[in-house]
């Protein structure tokens, strides 16, 4: 369990906190994961068998649900979510370019995150502004009509998106 040595005891705190909190929800492991989740921003895996003690279940069973759940991650993410949409309007209107422009400017392949983890790259099936195709999502900020001049400036170094 070296990771949860890597935790701070103010963390390891919050965690026994969350678990408590679900103990006696009949449903209670995926609003725990979740709060754990959005404390930590992933879930660590040796904070799994914490989990299933706090909660009476067997680790296995908790981490079923972590694996099954493509919103549950594992390792840590960055900062900033960047999203590059991989619908059909977005294809058709240049998003494979758009994709590869996000991955050289932050040196990441499809779900990827940077070493300072400022940054997690994924692609979506679609983000539902087919009017702006081809588009990005960083966070929950839509950018639409992508074009390379466009990808630059949102990643130069002395922004964020």
């Amino acid at each position: 369990m070296t990771e949860t040595n890597k935790l701070t005891q103010t963390e390891l705190e919050k965690i026994d906190n969350i678990i408590a909190e679900h103990k006696d929800e009949e449903w209670g492991l995926i609003p725990c994961l979740q709060d754990i989740q959005e404390l930590l921003g992933y879930i660590p895996p040796p904070v799994i068998k914490r989990i299933a003690e706090g909660l009476g279940l067997f680790p296995s069973q908790v981490q079923g649900v972590v694996t099954f759940y493509e919103q549950l991650y594992t390792t840590p993410r960055g900062k900033n979510i960047v999203k590059v949409c991989r619908g059909t309007a977005c294809h058709v209107r240049g998003g494979k370019t758009i994709l590869n422009l996000v991955k050289q400017q932050l040196n990441l392949e499809e779900g990827e995150t940077t070493p300072d983890l400022e940054y997690t790259l994924e692609t979506v099936a679609c983000i539902g502004v087919c009017a702006l195709a081809p588009n990005i999502v960083i966070n929950r900020d839509t950018h639409g009509h992508m074009n390379p001049k466009k990808v630059s400036r949102l990643f130069n170094k002395n922004g964020d998106g």
